[in-house]
């Protein structure tokens, strides 16, 4: 897997993009409010699919209720993959990059928080929003002690849900939106999954080569170590800089972030910034 800064980075970049591409469709023109809720489950979400692994440090997120939750799901993973794999399938215990990391898992995920939000009467948003908030931070402060910090995260996700609750107010929001944020960040773990050594079986339960679950990789010479010198010093800034440019973009088109107007940009640059 990635690092959890990377993971969450590229859950943040991935919704970035896909808003910033889909200017002339729905998911394009979204409220703030919902644009950064949908920010922040897309970065959640990317750390999500490791929730299969109790020792991952996305586990320990809420201390142990979280670790119960991974444990759960990690033994139905394992069930899982020993139930549909073949003879080819690797002989492993099949807990980890199981289930959660399968097109599948993305889908179901989108599709609950989705339902859960248009079944509530907003309370649910705000759970959500703590609950993917308080992955995203765990990610991203990753050295931070793993079983003595769940309380600080849980503080922290609550002040940053608060916030976003008070800037912006009663602003509409869009249940589709949050749904298609979950899958987008679940899709970005994978593919972040997938350029690593072991490659992730995101196509499960569609048999490649034989196999059930097959792990979609490129080939080795383009793959990457976790938290090797490629990852550290290249993949991480990277996402990080095209994470926060287009985040601005996006915001920028849904009248958050007004400045970036007296910024004295480049005509070419606005024109695509703000198409008309």
């Amino acid at each position: 897997m990635a690092t959890g800064p990377t993971h969450a980075m590229s859950g943040l970049t991935a919704w970035a993009a896909v808003t910033a591409l889909a200017d002339t469709h729905a998911l394009g023109q979204l409220s703030p409010k919902t644009w950064v809720v949908g920010a922040t489950l897309a970065s959640g979400a990317a750390l999500l699919p490791d929730i299969d692994h109790p020792k991952s440090t996305v586990a320990s997120t809420f201390g142990s209720v979280s670790r119960g939750v991974s444990a759960g799901i990690s033994g139905f993973s394992g069930f899982l993959y020993r139930l549909t794999r073949t003879k080819r399938d690797s002989d492993r215990e099949g807990t980890h990059r199981g289930f959660t990391h399968t097109l599948v898992f993305a889908v179901l995920a989108g599709l609950i928080t989705t339902a859960i939000v248009q079944s509530s009467e907003g309370t649910a948003l705000g759970v959500l929003m703590f609950f993917f908030a308080g992955l995203a931070v765990r990610g991203i402060m990753h050295t931070w002690s793993s079983r003595s910090d769940a309380l600080l995260i849980a503080v922290t996700s609550l002040v940053l849900t608060a916030a976003c609750w008070a800037w912006a107010g009663d602003q509409p929001t869009n249940a589709a939106a949050f749904g298609v944020a979950v899958m987008i960040g679940c899709v970005a773990h994978f593919i972040g999954d997938a350029i690593t050594e072991q490659g992730c079986p995101m196509l499960w339960p569609v048999p490649l080569g034989g196999k059930t679950w097959y792990p979609v990789a490129p080939p080795k010479k383009m793959r990457m170590r976790t938290g090797g010198k490629v990852e550290m010093a290249l993949v991480g800034p990277g996402l990080t800089i095209a994470a926060v440019v287009l985040s601005c973009v996006v915001l920028y088109r849904v009248g958050a972030a007004p400045w970036l107007a007296e910024l004295d940009l480049p005509p070419e640059i606005m024109a695509w910034i703000n198409p008309q």
